[in-house]
C-alpha cells in the first residue's frame, strides 16, 4: 500500500495517512466497544450471582442462627437444671456431712466407753496390754548382701503387713503357686506406719499416773531385729548410740516417761517424793550394771546376779541406784548406760542390740498417817529419828540429818517419825533384744554366740507367758535371767504394756509372723488384778 504513495505530494500522503488513522481508531473504538458490553453483561452475571449467593448465604446464616440460639437456650436451661440439681445435692451433702458427723462423734465416744470397759476389764483381769507398731519400709529392707533375682528382691520389699484399723494389723501372706491368704491380729492399740512417736506416747502416758497412785508399771518392746523397738523406746541416737534431744517430737518413750513422771511429781507436795535409777542389760544370758563405777568414778559394766528375797521379791544384790532430781538428770545417766551396751553390726540392722536394756525407775513415796505426803519440814524433823527413811533420802535431807542429829527428841517428835511410812513403787523400761534369724542376719562366730542366747532368751519369755496363761503350778522364770529379772512384772506385779515392733516387708514376713503370735498369745494370759501400794493410813483412835 505505500507503493502507491510514491509520485504523489505531501499533502496527499498526509491525507493517506490521516484517514488510515481514523480506520484504525475505529477499528480499536469498535473493539472497545463489544469488549466492555461483554464485560459489563459478565460483570451483571457476577453480580446476579453473587446476590443470589449472599441471599442463600444470609437464609442459612439466619437458619443456622436460630439452630444454634436454640441449642444455647436449650444448654443454658439444662446448665440451670444442673445447678438447682447440684445445690440439692449440696444440701443433700452437707445434711450427710453433720450426719456423718455426728455419728462419727457418738462412735468415737462409744469407742472410747469400750476402750475404757475393756481396759478396766484388763485391769480386773490382770491381761497384759499389747500394743502393735507397724514400722514404715526402709532402705535396707531390700535384699542387701544375698545374691538372688530382681524378682524376688521387689518380692521382698513389698508391703505384706498393714494397720487395717487401730485395733486390728492385716497380714497378707503368700506362697509361691499358692492362694494369698489375709490374716488378722486384734491389740488394743495398732499404729501405722505413718504416726508419730507422739501418738505413741499418748497411749503410754496413762499408765504413768498409774505409777504415781501406787502401782508398779513395766513397759517392754518387743520383736525382730531390725523392727523399730529402740527408736520407740529411746528415739533417734547419735553416732556414740546416745539418744539426740534435739528434736523433740522424735523422742521415744523412755525420754518422754521421763519427762512426764517429773512433770507429775512436781504438781506434788515438795520432798513428798524422791528418784532412783539403775541401768541393767541381760547379755549371753548374764545381768551387767551399767552404772557401775570404778574407783576412778568411770562407769563401766560390772557383772550382777539376781536373787529372790525373803519376800518372794526379786532383787539385785548391790546393784547401783543413782538419785536423779530431774529429767535430765535421768536421761544423762541412761545415755551413759547406753553407751556400754553390746552392739554389732549385721546383714539386716548396721547396729543391731546384742542385749536386753532393762532401765528401771524407782519412786519412794514418803507418807504419813494423817495425810498423803507431808510437809517439807516436817519430814526433816521426823527423819532425824528415823534411819530406814534417812538411809535411802535423797543427799539433801542426809545433810539435814547430820546438821541436827545432836538435838534431843521429844515424844512428838517419836509420834511423828512412827507416822512416816515408804511406799516404794517401779517404773520399768524394757528394750529387748531382737529376734533374729542367723541365715537373715548373717552373723558367725561371737555374734552367733549372741543370738543363740537372745533367741533363747525371748524364747524362755513365751514360755512363761505360756505357763501362766495355762495356769500351771510351775512357771519356769529361772530358766533365763531376763525372765527371772521380770518376774515381778510378768507374774502380775505390774501393770505391763507389751509394744510389739514389726517390719511390714515380705522379707521379715516369718519373724513378723512370730512377733504377732507373741503378742496374741500375751493378750490372752490373765494374771489377776494388779496389787496396788497401799498408803498406809493410821487410825484416829490409835
Amino acid at each position: 500500500q505505500y507503493q502507491g504513495l510514491a509520485g504523489r505530494s505531501t499533502n496527499e500522503v498526509l491525507q493517506l495517512y490521516s484517514a488510515h488513522g481514523q480506520q484504525q481508531k475505529l477499528q480499536r473504538s469498535s473493539v472497545v466497544i463489544q469488549l466492555h458490553g461483554t464485560i459489563k453483561k459478565r460483570l451483571k452475571q457476577d453480580v446476579k450471582s453473587l446476590r443470589s449467593f449472599a441471599l442463600q448465604l444470609s437464609k442459612d446464616f439466619q437458619h443456622q442462627s436460630k439452630t444454634y440460639l436454640y441449642q444455647v437456650l436449650t444448654a443454658v436451661q439444662g446448665i440451670q437444671l444442673q445447678n438447682e440439681a447440684m445445690q440439692m445435692f449440696q444440701l443433700k451433702a452437707f445434711d450427710l456431712e453433720q450426719s456423718l458427723q455426728e455419728v462419727s462423734e457418738r462412735y468415737e465416744k462409744e469407742k472410747q466407753k469400750r476402750r475404757a470397759l475393756h481396759n478396766s476389764l484388763v485391769e480386773l483381769r490382770g491381761n497384759i496390754r499389747v500394743h502393735c507398731r507397724i514400722r514404715p519400709l526402709l532402705p535396707f529392707d531390700t535384699a542387701a548382701g544375698h545374691s538372688i533375682s530382681q524378682d524376688r528382691q521387689r518380692n521382698f520389699s513389698e508391703r505384706v503387713a498393714y494397720a487395717a484399723d487401730d485395733e486390728t494389723v492385716l497380714v497378707k501372706c503368700s506362697r509361691p503357686g499358692h492362694a494369698s491368704i489375709n490374716k488378722t491380729f486384734q491389740f488394743e492399740r495398732v499404729y501405722s506406719a505413718s504416726e508419730s512417736q507422739d501418738t505413741v506416747f499418748e497411749d503410754v502416758a496413762p499408765l504413768l499416773t498409774s505409777l504415781l497412785d501406787g502401782y508398779n508399771v513395766c513397759i517392754m518392746a518387743y520383736g525382730q531385729t531390725g523392727s523399730g523397738k529402740t527408736y520407740t523406746m529411746l528415739g533417734p541416737q547419735s553416732e556414740n548410740f546416745a539418744f539426740s534431744m534435739e528434736d523433740e517430737s522424735e523422742l521415744g518413750i523412755i525420754p518422754r516417761a521421763t519427762q512426764e513422771v517429773f512433770r507429775l511429781i512436781s504438781e506434788k507436795p515438795p520432798g513428798s517424793y524422791w528418784v532412783e535409777v539403775s541401768v541393767v542389760e541381760v547379755y549371753n544370758n548374764e545381768i551387767f550394771d551399767l552404772l557401775a563405777k570404778d574407783s576412778c568414778g568411770k562407769v563401766f559394766g560390772v557383772k550382777r546376779d539376781v536373787v529372790t528375797t525373803r519376800e518372794g521379791k526379786r532383787d539385785v544384790p548391790l546393784l547401783t541406784h543413782e538419785t536423779v532430781e530431774n529429767a535430765s538428770e535421768f536421761l544423762h545417766l541412761v545415755n551413759l548406760g547406753l553407751q556400754l551396751r553390746v552392739r554389732h553390726p549385721t546383714l539386716v540392722h548396721a547396729h543391731s542390740s546384742r542385749s536386753h536394756l532393762v532401765v528401771t525407775l524407782t519412786i519412794t513415796t514418803i507418807v504419813s498417817g494423817d495425810n498423803f505426803g507431808t510437809s517439807w519440814e516436817d519430814e526433816q524433823s521426823s527423819q532425824r529419828l528415823n534411819k530406814d527413811v534417812s538411809c535411802t533420802f535423797p543427799q539433801k535431807m542426809r545433810e539435814n540429818k547430820s546438821a541436827s542429829s545432836s538435838r534431843a527428841s521429844s515424844p512428838a517428835q517419836h509420834e511423828a517419825t512412827e507416822k512416816l511410812k515408804q511406799v516404794k513403787t517401779r517404773l520399768q523400761l524394757v528394750d529387748l533384744a531382737g529376734s533374729e534369724c542367723v541365715g537373715m542376719s548373717g552373723v558367725t562366730g561371737a555374734a552367733l554366740r549372741e543370738t543363740s542366747f537372745i533367741n533363747r532368751s525371748l524364747s524362755a519369755l513365751a514360755d512363761v507367758l505360756g505357763a501362766i496363761a495355762e495356769q500351771r503350778s510351775h512357771v519356769p522364770y529361772r530358766n533365763s535371767k531376763l525372765t527371772h529379772l521380770l518376774q515381778d512384772s510378768i507374774g502380775g506385779d505390774a501393770k505391763l504394756l507389751v509394744m510389739l515392733c514389726i517390719s511390714p516387708g515380705q522379707k521379715y514376713l516369718t519373724e513378723s509372723m512370730q512377733s504377732l503370735g507373741f503378742g496374741a498369745r500375751a493378750r490372752q494370759v490373765q494374771r489377776g488384778q494388779v496389787k496396788k501400794k497401799n498408803f498406809p493410813v493410821q487410825s484416829k483412835a490409835k
